[in-house]
């Protein structure tokens, strides 16, 4: 059975609409790769697939389209997504057993 997608940036990145010269992360994305090292056992059940700041992120278009990519990014193996950090957290906690984010 296939696995649900979940779609991160990679770790740091440049931007060229900033001039390139300076490296970022996504706050979000970092908040997803903190709960898949703290809870490897629920990562396991995800196909984790990293991609690169710049766009268009064909691997993301592809299952998603292309006005849909924000990332994080939880594509269901079902069908349909997740690209919002508060329902994607929430999907996370139920259809994976991560812990729900204190309030």
């Amino acid at each position: 059975m296939p696995k649900d997608r979940l779609f991160l940036l990679e770790h740091e990145f440049a931007d060229p609409a900033l001039g390139g010269e300076r490296v970022f992360y996504c706050k979000d994305c970092l908040t997803i790769e903190g709960l898949l090292a703290v809870f490897p056992e629920r990562a396991a059940a995800l196909e984790v697939i990293r991609v690169a700041w710049p766009r268009p992120r064909a691997e993301v278009v592809e299952a998603i389209g292309e006005g849909n990519q924000n990332l994080p990014a939880l594509v269901l193996r079902e069908g349909g997504f997740v690209n919002e950090i508060e329902p994607l957290l929430q999907s996370l906690h139920t259809r994976h057993g991560f812990p729900e984010r204190h309030p």
